[in-house]
C-alpha cells in the first residue's frame, strides 16, 4: 500500500486579509469543489473553523454517494489550518493548507498526505483513475481561485508523487 503526497501552489493578486477569511469559512468549500463531485455540506449549524471542529459532508465518486467527515486538527487563524479525514473513501486524507503575504498577494499552499484503501488495487486505482481525477479536482479549485482573487489563469503548480 502507497502513501502519496500531492502539493500545490498558487499565487493570487489578492492580499492574505481577503484571501484567508474565504478558505476559513467552510461553506466556502462547496464552491471550490468541480460539479461532477455534488458536493454537499451536511452539517447543521454554523460553521465555525477551530481545532476539533467536525464537518460532514457527501460527495459522488462515479455516480457513487459517499460520507465524508473532516476534523480541524490545527488552525492558525490567518497563517494554516490543517482538516483531517476522519470517514470517507480514503484510508488517510490530511490536508494542510497554508497562505503567505508575497510580491502584494497571497501565496497558497497545500499538503495533502493520502493513502488508498484496498492495498495493491487501491494503488492499481491511483494509477488508473484517481490520480487524473486528483488532477482535475485541482485544477478546477485553481480556476476558481483565480476567478475570485486574481493572479494568472494556469497559475496552479501541482504534484502528485509517492512518498
Amino acid at each position: 500500500m502507497s502513501r502519496y503526497e500531492l502539493v500545490a501552489t498558487q499565487w493570487v493578486e489578492s492580499p492574505p486579509e481577503r484571501v484567508v477569511p474565504f478558505f476559513e469559512a467552510p461553506e466556502n468549500l462547496e464552491q471550490l469543489t468541480p460539479p461532477f463531485l455534488c458536493f454537499r455540506i451536511r452539517t447543521q449549524g454554523e460553521l465555525k473553523m477551530r481545532p476539533g471542529a467536525i464537518i460532514d459532508y457527501t460527495i459522488s465518486l462515479r455516480g457513487l454517494p459517499l460520507g465524508w467527515r473532516t476534523s480541524i486538527e490545527e488552525y492558525e487563524p490567518g497563517a494554516r489550518f490543517i482538516d483531517t479525514q476522519l470517514r470517507g473513501p480514503y484510508r488517510l486524507w490530511r490536508h494542510l493548507h497554508t497562505f503567505e503575504a508575497e510580491r502584494d498577494g497571497t501565496r497558497l499552499s497545500d499538503r495533502v498526505e493520502f493513502e488508498l484503501p484496498f492495498g495493491t488495487l487501491g494503488d492499481l486505482a491511483f494509477r488508473l483513475f484517481v490520480r487524473a481525477d486528483l488532477e482535475k479536482i485541482f485544477a478546477y479549485r485553481a480556476h476558481e481561485i483565480h476567478r475570485r482573487f486574481g493572479g494568472h489563469a494556469g497559475g496552479q503548480e501541482l504534484s502528485i508523487r509517492p512518498i
